[in-house]
């Protein structure tokens, strides 16, 4: 059961990630060119999805367990550090340069193309590489 409501959770994720114009990289880049040809529909997508975080969030914050019975396990850093910046920064750049970032490139797989299968593959590489870098950074108490 658990595994089915993922799936449908995905599917309905992607699902809107598509219609909303989140998988087309030109869309997203020219939502992103404020000097330029400004398309700002998609910023109807990312408020609708502040409004539901806000509303979720300490809804679910006040629940031990989620429906299907797993413990909640939910963000509880809530410090801005080095580290957090520079993550943000770097995902910016990628979004910016290609216009997909990891939800719609999943999405994008399914539509085909060879560009968010590239994207997808650096995305893989960056990740393995985090991986190895963090293996090997020393540990801060």
């Amino acid at each position: 059961m658990k595994l089915l409501m993922a799936l449908m959770a995905g599917l309905v994720f992607g699902l809107g990630l598509i219609l909303s114009g989140m998988t087309n990289p030109s869309k997203v880049l020219a939502f992103l060119d404020l000097t330029g040809n400004w398309d700002p529909s998609l910023a109807f997508v990312m408020g609708g999805a502040l409004v539901v975080g806000s509303l979720a969030f300490p809804l679910a914050a006040k629940w031990p367990h989620s429906l299907l019975g797993e413990t909640m396990r939910l963000p509880k850093a809530t410090k801005v550090d080095r580290r957090l910046v520079l993550g943000g920064l770097t995902f910016g750049v990628g979004w910016g340069l290609a216009g997909y970032c990891p939800g719609p490139v999943l999405a994008s797989l399914l539509l085909g193309g060879s560009k968010p299968l590239m994207f997808f593959g650096s995305m893989i590489a960056g990740m393995l590489v985090f991986e190895v870098l963090e293996r090997i950074r020393p540990q801060s108490s």
